[in-house]
């Protein structure tokens, strides 16, 4: 764990100015769908920081598994919205507000499973919205592809914070799991003073 922290600062530090670089051609074969699926929230850290969030979260509640599944449900029907055409004025402020207040609820851990399911929803939408950015004119087996690496690469991000969260939770976790919420605090309003510059 103490490894981890400054790992995810450098990470954060490491951010690409494009923060969506697979916003380009919509993938054509099924291996550069999978490949965009599987790097696309990895090179964007504010999705990043957004499943890193929603895994520590899962890891306070009984259900976590079951949580982190809705959240990935969400993240695929906002995608799947987004390839369809569908236009959403303001979905990057809608992905930076939803890192922000994910990272709030890492730092004060106190929602019950109701309430982590809706904000987990909400959050999935809007990052699986801005996620489904290259997938416009896809043919189905490449964006079939391109959902499987998503989801993969989320799940693993996810099961792995919840799984950290757990092991330490019997060893006063909330000193150190904090720290990952404040940096996903600090990913997102990174990303909400970047969309405001943008807009100004």
């Amino acid at each position: 764990m103490n490894r981890l922290v400054p790992a995810l600062v450098f990470l954060a530090m490491a951010q690409p100015a494009a923060a969506h670089g697979f916003a380009g051609p919509a993938p054509q074969t099924m291996s550069q769908g999978l490949l965009a699926g599987l790097g696309h929230p990895l090179i964007g850290v504010d999705h990043f920081g957004a499943i890193l969030a929603v895994g520590c979260l899962a890891g306070w509640q009984r259900h976590g598994v079951r949580l982190i599944a809705g959240y990935l449900l969400a993240l695929i029907a906002g995608a799947a919205l987004h390839s369809r055409g569908l236009a959403v004025p303001g979905a990057e402020f809608a992905v930076a507000l939803s890192v922000l207040v994910l990272g709030g609820a890492v730092l004060r851990p106190l929602l019950d499973s109701v309430t982590a399911l809706a904000l987990f929803v909400v959050a999935g939408l809007a990052n699986g919205y801005s996620l489904g950015a290259p997938l416009a004119g896809a043919a189905p087996a490449p964006l079939a592809a391109y959902f499987l690496g998503l989801v993969i690469i989320q799940l693993a991000v996810a099961l792995a914070a919840m799984a950290i969260v757990r092991a330490l939770a019997r060893d006063a976790p909330d000193r150190r799991v904090r720290l990952i919420g404040a940096l996903v605090v600090g990913i997102g309003l990174a990303a909400l003073a970047k969309e405001v510059l943008l807009a100004a």
